[in-house]
């Protein structure tokens, strides 16, 4: 029985530790796209429009939106969210504000490009590896998987009516508008169809080995091994 408890602990470990890696990967995407300065995700436009009316910083706006985002989301699927999800939307904002005073302004156009189309994918990527633990998706992504099954939409298709209408607010409020915020609202929904599936698999096979130890109740018993039964014992 110890040794069961010991590789659950083992396996919770491991999750929360793609969770956490996932949720600063995503969070750098976030702070690199605004780093760029070619156009910003609707989130962040939206959180810089409220900014820009009522002051404090990008990430407090990001746990502010997601609060209420969270709660509405728990109302569509009619259960409590995870604990995954309020660290979520706690942690993301703290992320956000520290990737954005560690990075520097850009001043070339060739490197703010290559920071936004990089964003996207490094974006994508760190949603679909803080979801795959299945520890709870932050508030805006538990938002798009509450339409995706009350609504039966695909998740591509969920992903760009919300960042269309959250970059509608956002620009309303004054929120910064460009290029690189239409590359992100056509792209991210398609980079993270892809990404998920990629990262449940890679995410599941990691906790089986990890937490893979020898019963002989599921393998087979090895005839050659030095087990009191084999060939060169008898």
């Amino acid at each position: 029985m110890n040794v069961v408890l010991l590789h659950r602990f083992q396996a919770a470990g491991l999750r929360w530790l793609f969770f956490l890696v996932g949720l600063m990967v995503m969070s750098f995407g976030i702070a690199l796209m605004i780093r760029a300065e070619l156009g910003i995700a609707p989130w962040e436009v939206l959180h810089v429009g409220l900014m820009q009316q009522v002051g404090f910083t990008v990430g407090t706006w990001s746990v502010l939106t997601g609060l209420v985002v969270l709660v509405g989301s728990s109302l569509l699927l009619k259960e409590w969210p995870k604990l995954g999800a309020l660290v979520n939307m706690i942690l993301v904002g703290v992320f956000i504000d520290l990737f954005l005073y560690i990075l520097p302004q850009v001043h070339l156009t060739s490197v703010s490009w290559a920071m936004m189309l990089a964003s996207v994918l490094i974006n994508g990527y760190g949603i679909g590896l803080y979801i795959a633990p299945g520890l709870g998706a932050g508030p805006r992504d538990s938002l798009m998987l509450a339409l995706n099954l009350r609504l039966g939409w695909s998740v591509q298709r969920v992903r760009i009516l919300l960042e269309i209408t959250v970059l509608t607010v956002g620009w309303l409020l004054g929120g910064p508008v460009f290029l690189g915020t239409l590359i992100y609202c056509v792209g991210i929904g398609y980079v993270v169809g892809i990404t998920l599936p990629h990262c449940k698999r890679m995410v599941q096979k990691m906790i089986e080995r990890g937490t893979y130890y020898e019963d002989i109740n599921k393998g087979t018993v090895r005839i050659n091994n030095y087990d009191g039964t084999s060939k060169e014992i008898r």
